[in-house]
């Protein structure tokens, strides 16, 4: 088989790995180098400001041992195989980038003969464009869970984001769809990486001449839907990654189903709307002070499906509201729907000057439409007050058309090892 007709096949079975964006990096390159990578990010889709950024983003093989019921490529799955050899890959990387097609390379693969085998081959990949090829340009690579420490820690050295993915959020799902895999084979290399992230920047500290490990950080992936876990075990597991492992990001894919198995679930579509709910969630843990205790609970343990998680809480706990727009603290801002990170930061500057206007909110960002139910402005309420949150519900799905589907999914739902 040829070089092209591989590529069609595992470029193809990639698609199916959501967790290849990146917040970017920089990488020192020979000035005789091919390649750099940028500081506004490399990434599947699109940078901060609106550029399309490339990655040629395939396997290395999609011959798998495991299998797993999820998985168009799992062994007993009838499907084309191939395998790219180390060179194939450098060379299409190159060839790719000199044609101005892509700015980095995105490298995964299913388990061939064993998980070593496999990491071995994929790290020859790199360490030839960085060793040999002087490639400069952004990495990513996956790291295949069980293999051994050594090889994590030459991914780490050579590409610049790394990730395991999680896939499935419980030992109790793996087991009855992926019995091959285990939890620790899987948290114990992102333990590793984290550590090594956090070595590296104490060593750079020190000497900046230092290498860098993995300097865009790392990330996983879990597939929603395929497995009964609700959303509060989802968001308590991302939210332990985000602790105990140093993670820079973690990705939820919808799940589709792409493999017949009777172990897996009969769903009429795949559910965007509760991934892109869990992706709402995982914002307010990473960037606005929410614990996952705070957005769910035992006893409501789903995401609302009419309203983002911020304004779900809102309307849970009116005792927190109206917040004075022109007191408030930053943490308190960040609690009010319709007023973001920047958007609260610009409060913050803005009011050491003057008292923060209705007309001012708008130019600083707030979406009045759905923070006026919430604030006040220098005690001036911007609805009748003590309105209940049954009434505050019922105005906001009548004047923010709640309930409308979101954008859908750019790309498929993943898995691999």
């Amino acid at each position: 088989m040829d070089t092209l007709a591989k590529l069609q096949i595992l470029s193809g079975a990639a698609r199916y790995d959501a967790s290849c964006a990146s917040s970017g990096s920089k990488r020192e390159v020979p000035s005789c180098g091919t390649g750099n990578t940028s500081q506004s990010g490399i990434c599947h889709s699109w940078s901060d400001d609106g550029r399309c950024i490339s990655l040629l983003k395939i396997l290395l093989s999609n011959d798998c041992r495991y299998d797993c019921a999820y998985c168009v490529n799992r062994s007993t799955n009838s499907v084309e195989r191939a395998s790219f050899t180390a060179r194939e890959v450098v060379d299409l990387t190159l060839d790719f980038y000199r044609r101005n097609y892509i700015e980095g390379l995105f490298l995964s693969s299913a388990v061939m003969q064993s998980p070593d085998v496999t990491m071995e081959r994929m790290v020859r990949v790199v360490e030839t464009l960085r060793t040999e090829e002087h490639f400069g340009g952004y990495i990513h690579l996956k790291i295949i869970p069980g293999c051994s420490s050594e090889l994590v820690r030459k991914a780490g050295l050579y590409a610049d984001r790394i990730s395991v993915n999680i896939e499935l959020p419980s030992q109790v799902s793996l087991q009855r769809l992926a019995p091959q895999k285990h939890k620790d084979s899987i948290l114990e290399p992102m333990a590793l990486i984290g550590r090594e992230i956090n070595s590296s920047l104490v060593e750079r500290q020190a000497d900046r001449r230092a290498p860098r490990f993995a300097p865009a950080g790392q990330s996983t992936q879990m597939i929603i839907g395929a497995s009964p876990e609700n959303d509060f075990q989802i968001l308590r597991l991302s939210q332990g990654l985000y602790k105990k492992m140093n993670l820079k990001r973690v990705y939820y894919s919808a799940y589709v189903p792409v493999s017949a198995d009777n172990r897996l679930p009969v769903l009429a579509a795949p559910p965007l709307l509760r991934e892109h709910r869990l992706y709402q969630a995982d914002w307010l843990l990473r960037f606005y002070g929410f614990s996952a205790e705070e957005i769910l609970s035992d006893d409501l343990p789903n995401l609302d499906e009419t309203f983002d998680p911020k304004t779900a809480w809102a309307l849970r706990h009116p005792e927190f509201f109206p917040v004075e727009i022109n007191r408030a603290d930053y943490a308190t801002l960040l609690r009010v729907p319709g007023i973001g990170v920047t958007s609260a930061k610009r409060i913050i500057a803005a009011r050491r000057f003057s008292a923060i206007t209705p007309e001012g909110m708008k130019k600083i960002g707030v979406v009045i439409k759905r923070a006026k139910y919430f604030i006040t402005s220098s005690g001036r309420s911007f609805e009748k007050p003590d309105q209940t949150p049954a009434l505050i519900r019922q105005q906001l799905l009548l004047g923010e058309g709640y309930g409308a589907p979101p954008p859908r999914q750019l790309v498929f739902p993943g898995l691999f090892a």
